[in-house]
């Protein structure tokens, strides 16, 4: 091996550009996270126990090789074809063997090579052609190398191709020796009469001429015979040898290399040495690339032999060409086109792009890109060629969803010279009695929100609609990401703050660096905007000493980013401690003026003193539909209700309805309350969750570090179908014993549920032990401790390692943190703080302070329906929201409710409202 530095990671090496300080930690990062399903998946089969070692468990793998070696690891250059039908008796004509082409040589070659193995005709996996010069002592050494791994070899064939120079005055000895002894003698006599010929020591003795070719026989050869076939033997072989390395391969007189499977190893650097044990990485890096599956196929079809083992090199060379390389150009060859194949021609009248595509037609890419394909078509002349290639067994539908890419070939007016609204996506003839779901799904850098869509786009039943749905999507934000990490350490500077702004309003969004990967995002717009430490303890302790992929021009002592098109915006940033402060934290655990999280203002620019946070009780819910939107208002309402306390609610934006968004406001105004839409991207490197459902479970517990501004100290998270029924100061007000967080334990006093509690046997009650199981309807959050003690990137990172498991983390939001209760404290609130009748007795319902309306696996019973039964003021919040609804829009949703219209004074509500009303 003689690249250096390497790094190996469970004996797997690392790839070159991972190998500085900027991809080495990511590098690191991505090679764990893909190690874990193995080991979580071999510990559940029983193959990794207490009694193994995990070390030579690790070691012992398929994928695990035992030596390395940059030839053999790199992608070859070059692979041979053997597909071409010629006549092979050419091999015996050289002046006629010259005038062909590489693929003509390389299957004559083929057809007339001789093989030795370790047993005789068995359908062998890897085919190696040593080429080489045998007059020469390094051709000789490759040449014993090879012979010695092939005693123990047990999937290899070897021939030979002779390289020497065509000197007129040779007697090329030793190549006629091995020549004829591969073409004579047995399998079993000439593996051991050719080890002897191409032992250094005895080459030596022959030409001192103090040893004999005779001095060398084997037991059970025929000497004489093999001397007078030694005797006849001519130099037509080498130069039909030396044409195809010239021609074929490229490569000069002497030169050294191996071919294996028909990927072209060579040739070797002069001082370059290939060992015994480098042919023993190449063979079991061969078989593992193909050569076992392709031979498994053909023992099916009952083919061994030597039309086998050509076969396999055959097929394994031609998957592999090109492998590497993005310049070769390739064809798509095929014999028909009645089934697996489209063709959509061009137009023959003018200059033609041939396209070719090969998709799974049942796949999310397949439906991407036949759009792309229409689209492009419209813009030039394109002779399009698509071939399906599906997969033969499936165990369930791939495809759930119908999907649009919006991709217009040109831009579009309208009559009067006005740009036109835009692209857009149409579906027709889609299933009227299914309950489907309308959602965009953009670029990993684009923040889109829905901006008009007067149905439920979460709930849509076409049965139900006259004239079909519309909705208007927005694109609110474009993501500037980065990864940030300390010039010295290398390390990212967990709970590093960074402010966007620009040079008249100096910090309009804000966040902290992850210690995952280093990695901060922050919303932006077009433009240009400067990156900066943010005012406080960051600012005190840090200077940006570096970055990278940064718009900022020469001389400037500012992070100026610009954001000029779509596409992501990722930078490097690198940051280090002021001389003076090398010995100080950036993270403190006391609670003292100058400590990070109480030196940070109350607003975003810092101009105003901060407010006691233990005046504003910060609420934090999600929905998603308008039922659960129209759940979340009564949440709402029963809160406020019960509380004198200063109320800001806060609401993940990513899922909430254009309705939602235009009413709240209002809502805010007749009620007192303070609100804010908060949002995220999910990060393109954790593992996404696909379902709605998980990904706002997601959203719940993952991001909550950074979810919220800076300033905010507590909140407390309430479910969108809960009723509170105390003051919720009380919650905030408690003490959770240095635990970043509280949750109330599932109730076990419903004894007729015992059946589904699953958190009392198996898995989690080996892994709490004594501890509770918690449910996430109702939790409060210290973020300052969460922060400080980095609850969120210990999460992340546990959630990463779990998601590869499809079967891991049934319940997100719930299982990830009762799962880390080791690692990430959690306070058990008392019983009372959460009620939900499918768990917990009637008795317990008389001191709830809030009710849940979770579901029941035996009844399933529909929410609303319970929330009538369980609660009854939920009718009451829900009739008074719906007057102030009609109040508002000139509605008249009060005639559409469910129940009997309970007794409240109508008139009151809306009285802040006049005004605008």
């Amino acid at each position: 091996m003689s690249d250096f530095p390497q790094v190996l990671m469970n004996g797997i090496p690392f790839k070159r550009e991972s190998l500085n300080e900027n991809g080495f930690e990511e590098a690191v990062v991505t090679g764990i996270l893909d190690a874990t399903p193995d080991i979580q998946k071999a510990i559940y089969h029983g193959k990794l126990h207490d009694f193994v070692n995990t070390l030579e468990w690790l070691m012992e793998q398929d994928h695990v090789l035992p030596r390395l070696n940059s030839r053999i690891l790199s992608p070859p250059a070059k692979s041979l074809d053997f597909t071409t039908n010629i006549d092979g008796n050419i091999f015996n004509e050289p002046d006629t063997f010259k005038l062909l082409g590489s693929k003509d040589m390389s299957s004559i070659i083929n057809e007339n090579m001789k093989y030795i193995s370790r047993k005789d005709e068995l359908l062998q996996g890897v085919t190696m052609w040593i080429v080489c010069d045998l007059e020469t002592v390094k051709g000789r050494e490759l040449m014993y190398s090879a012979m010695k791994h092939l005693k123990h070899s047990h999937h290899m064939r070897m021939g030979i191709v002779f390289n020497p120079s065509l000197d007129s005055g040779s007697d090329y000895l030793i190549t006629k020796a091995v020549y004829t002894a591969f073409q004579t003698l047995s399998n079993n006599l000439a593996k051991l009469f050719i080890t002897k010929l191409v032992k250094e020591e005895n080459v030596q003795e022959l030409k001192a001429g103090t040893k004999t070719i005779e001095d060398l026989e084997v037991n059970g050869m025929d000497m004489g015979a093999y001397k007078k076939a030694l005797e006849k033997q001519t130099t037509d072989f080498i130069k039909v040898h030396r044409a195809f390395v010239e021609t074929a391969l490229g490569w000069q007189k002497e030169a050294r290399g191996v071919i294996a499977n028909g990927k072209v190893l060579g040739p070797f650097d002069d001082n370059e040495v290939f060992l015994q044990d480098d042919f023993d990485l190449l063979e079991k890096r061969i078989y593992q690339q193909g050569g076992k599956q392709i031979k498994e196929e053909l023992v099916k079809l009952g083919i061994d032999g030597r039309k086998g083992s050509d076969l396999v090199m055959t097929i394994s060379s031609l998957l592999t060409a090109g492998k590497g390389s993005s310049s070769e150009r390739k064809q798509v060859s095929y014999s028909a086109d009645q089934h697996s194949a489209i063709h959509i021609p061009a137009d023959p009248s003018s200059p033609t792009y041939t396209v070719e595509a090969i998709l799974d037609p049942l796949s999310q890419d397949a439906q991407k890109l036949s759009a792309i394909l229409l689209a492009l078509r419209e813009v030039v002349n394109m002779d399009i060629k698509i071939f399906m290639n599906s997969r033969d067994k499936l165990s369930e539908m791939p495809l759930k969803l119908y999907y649009r890419y919006v991709l217009e070939p040109e831009i579009t007016f309208k009559v009067d010279g006005s740009f036109s609204a835009g692209p857009y996506a149409k579906f027709t003839d889609l299933p009227q009695k299914s309950l489907l779901t309308l959602a965009m799904k953009p670029p990993d850098s684009w923040l889109v929100e829905a901006v008009k869509a007067p149905y439920d786009l979460d709930n849509i039943l076409l049965e139900e609609v006259e004239s079909g749905i519309t909705a208007e999507f927005d694109l609110e934000y474009l993501l500037l990401e980065g990864h940030c990490s300390d010039s010295s350490s290398g390390q990212p500077p967990r709970g590093l703050q960074f402010t966007l702004g620009t040079n008249t309003t100096k910090a309009m969004v804000d966040t902290i660096v992850m210690a995952n990967l280093g990695y901060f995002q922050l919303k932006a717009n077009p433009g240009a905007w400067l990156l900066k430490l943010r005012d406080g303890r960051s600012k005190e302790l840090y200077d940006i000493t570096s970055h990278e992929y940064t718009d900022t021009p020469p001389g400037s002592d500012d992070v100026v980013v610009v954001i000029n098109d779509f596409n992501s915006k990722i930078i490097r940033v690198k940051v280090a401690k002021k001389p003076d402060k090398m010995n100080e934290e950036l993270l403190k655990d006391e609670d003292d003026d100058k400590s990070l999280w109480d030196s940070i203002s109350s607003t975003i620019s810092g101009d105003k003193k901060e407010e006691d946070p233990d005046k504003t009780l910060n609420i934090f819910s999600v929905a998603s539909g308008h039922m659960y939107e129209r759940l979340m208002r009564i949440m709402m309402l029963s809160v406020l209700k019960h509380t004198k306390s200063h109320v800001k609610f806060w609401f993940l934006k990513n899922y909430l309805s254009p309705s939602f968004k235009d009413f709240i406001p209002k809502m805010a105004k007749e009620y007192g309350f303070e609100y804010e839409l908060v949002q995220y991207k999910w990060p393109r490197w954790l593992n996404q969750q696909q379902e709605k459902q998980r990904i706002m479970w997601g959203y719940k517990i993952l991001f909550l570090d950074v979810l919220f501004p800076l300033d905010v100290k507590k909140f407390i998270f309430v479910d969108a179908d809960q009723i509170v029924r105390t003051d919720l100061q009380e919650l905030h007000d408690l003490d959770l014993g240095g635990a970043p967080y509280g949750y109330t334990p599932f109730c076990d006093s419903r004894k007729e549920m015992d059946g589904f509690r699953f958190w009392k046997s198996g898995y989690w009650a080996s892994h709490l032990g004594n501890r509770k199981y918690h449910i996430s309807a109702l939790y409060v959050v210290d973020l300052k401790k969460f922060r400080r003690i980095a609850a969120g990137d210990r999460l992340r990172g546990q959630y990463q390692g779990l998601s590869q498991d499809p079967n891991s983390l049934s319940n997100l939001d719930q299982d990830l943190p009762n799962n880390m209760i080791h690692q990430v404290k959690i306070k058990s609130l008392p019983q009372d703080w959460l009620w939900c009748e499918t768990w917990c007795n009637d008795q317990s319902k008389a001191t709830a302070k809030t009710i849940d309306l979770c579901n029941n696996p035996q009844t399933k019973e529909p929410k609303l329906k319970a929330a009538l039964r369980i609660a009854p003021e939920w009718k009451e919040y829900d009739y008074e929201i719906k007057v102030l609804w009609d109040k508002v829009y000139g509605t008249n949703t009060r005639s559409q409710i469910e129940y009997e219209p309970p007794q409240i004074d109508t008139e009151k509500i809306g009285s802040r409202l006049k005004d605008e009303l």
